[in-house]
């Protein structure tokens, strides 16, 4: 009898340890209360300071977050840098991701190591960065979770065939989306971020001068308007480091203006635009048109979502010191 009592006694203290260290280790907004008070107010204050110098650094961090968390998860591997130019950063899909995303994340990571050395993982930084660029550009102001560790693979070969592209359609969208436990809303709402960023002319090109393969056609969905500006910003000639704004009425606002667009048939991409030709995801699009609200409310839902895929731990992952190479 005193033989069992000591099993069950040994089995309960287990299974609070192991309660223990799973709660120690679950993503949480106050995560970093005690070991790094002032990590928040550090890494806004980098971010600030930033879009100071450029507003490029709105859409290049929230872009880069994306790109990453879609990648071996929310994990900062988007951010190694390889001596062999085969990390995430270096395949095809991601050589576009602008300098200044890269460089806000290094920056508060060195302000933050300064603080509380050791402690904070770059894709916790990441994270919050993200909603900084959001919330001081005009969107929502959400609570972000954190207790990710840094990943340890960074490879380009993982890249591709795992990103959403310009010229997808709504089923290929849901599909990429879907991988992800992200259903049509999350992904309507995340396409959402295009309300702030640019793009180079070679992304949709084929809308202005080859739409569906016949040359000269211009794609009949682009607002005849619109499309004329387009063809003017980048004729077939044009230089590859030309790029236009995704919404050409508020660029750096985070705003629901984007949807309004797609309305009026002023979606950049064709990924965009399909949104509401698609009769499927059309009243979602509507919806967020027509209450800003709405959208937000979506967008913080989804983009916790999209911040909670494949989060590493101690056990599978480490608290870099510099964020572009493993320790």
């Amino acid at each position: 009898m005193e033989t069992r009592r000591r099993s069950n006694l040994i089995t309960i203290l287990s299974l609070i340890v192991l309660s223990s260290v799973a709660i120690g280790e679950a993503l949480m907004p106050q995560y970093y209360w005690q070991s790094c008070p002032s990590v928040q107010e550090i890494v806004r204050e980098t971010v600030q300071q930033k879009i100071k110098e450029t507003v490029v650094t709105i859409p290049a961090t929230l872009r880069l977050f994306f790109h990453d968390s879609f990648i071996t998860g929310c994990d900062a591997s988007v951010l190694i840098a390889s001596p062999n130019n085969d990390a995430e950063k270096d395949s095809s899909d991601n050589l576009s991701l602008a300098g200044d995303g890269f460089d806000t994340v290094i920056r508060a990571k060195k302000a933050v190591e300064a603080a509380c050395p050791g402690v904070v993982s770059c894709a916790d930084i990441l994270t919050m960065a993200t909603r900084d660029v959001i919330s001081l550009s005009g969107g929502p102001n959400y609570t972000v979770e954190l207790g990710r560790y840094d990943g340890l693979i960074s490879k380009a070969s993982l890249v591709d065939g795992n990103l959403p592209l310009p010229n997808f359609n709504v089923d290929a969208l849901v599909s990429m989306f879907g991988k992800h436990n992200l259903d049509m809303t999350d992904m309507v709402a995340l396409s959402g971020a295009h309300t702030v960023g640019f793009s180079h002319c070679s992304r949709f090109a084929n809308r202005l001068y080859n739409n569906d393969g016949q040359s000269g056609q211009v794609d009949p969905t682009l607002d005849a308007k619109y499309a004329s500006q387009l063809q003017q910003a980048c004729p077939t000639n044009v230089g590859p480091t030309i790029a236009v704004n995704i919404d050409p009425f508020t660029p750096i606002t985070f705003d629901n203006v984007y949807f309004t667009n797609l309305v009026n048939g002023f979606g950049l991409f064709s990924s965009d635009q399909v949104l509401y030709t698609d009769t499927r995801s059309r009243p979602i699009v509507q919806q967020f048109a027509a209450n800003q609200s709405a959208f937000f409310d979506a967008f913080v839902s989804a983009i916790a979502k999209l911040g909670r895929l494949d989060v590493k731990t101690s056990a599978d992952g480490e608290i870099r010191r510099d964020c572009t190479k493993f320790n």
